[in-house]
């Protein structure tokens, strides 16, 4: 067995524990030590996780922002587009010699823009951020409002 081979059943063995199959092992042949490098790399900027969910009147869209620089945060709506931005300076930046175990907290610049799932008044929104928690409110427009029609004779 080819060490590019075996280092991807050994992965997968590691993902899905002790109970994995020949077949399993078998399908994770194709993949490389390349493929699963560029799992790992660092990317240039973040992405935020999100939840939105709505009110009777409002999209409320809230985001877990633990260690963001304040200063730094952004918060945009141009039609039903919203995007937040800023960035993450981590605690241990200063400390000479440090070398981690394990890292999966993202330090950096992030971005995330997302579609408003309605029509909203982008313009009388409101944002909180609270304990590293970042809640957008936007009132909902009404989706559709009838016209009415003058009938000349």
């Amino acid at each position: 067995m080819s060490s590019s081979k075996k280092n991807a059943s050994d992965v997968f063995a590691m993902m899905l524990g002790s109970d994995v199959t020949q077949t399993q092992a078998k399908r994770a042949k194709h993949i490389g030590p390349n493929t699963i490098n560029a799992w790992h790399t660092d990317s240039q900027e973040g992405q935020l996780a999100v939840d939105v969910a709505q009110t009777e009147k409002d999209i409320v869209v809230v985001s877990t922002l633990s260690g963001a620089v304040t200063e730094n945060l952004e918060v945009y709506i141009h039609d039903d587009l919203l995007t937040i931005r800023g960035d993450r300076t981590s605690p241990m930046r200063n400390v000479e010699g440090i070398s981690y175990f394990h890292k999966e907290c993202f330090w950096g610049s992030f971005s995330r823009t997302i579609v408003l799932p309605v029509h909203v008044y982008g313009d009388l929104a409101e944002a909180e951020y609270t304990n590293g928690v970042l809640t957008v409110t936007v009132p909902k427009r009404e989706a559709n409002r009838q016209i009415p029609i003058t009938i000349i004779e």
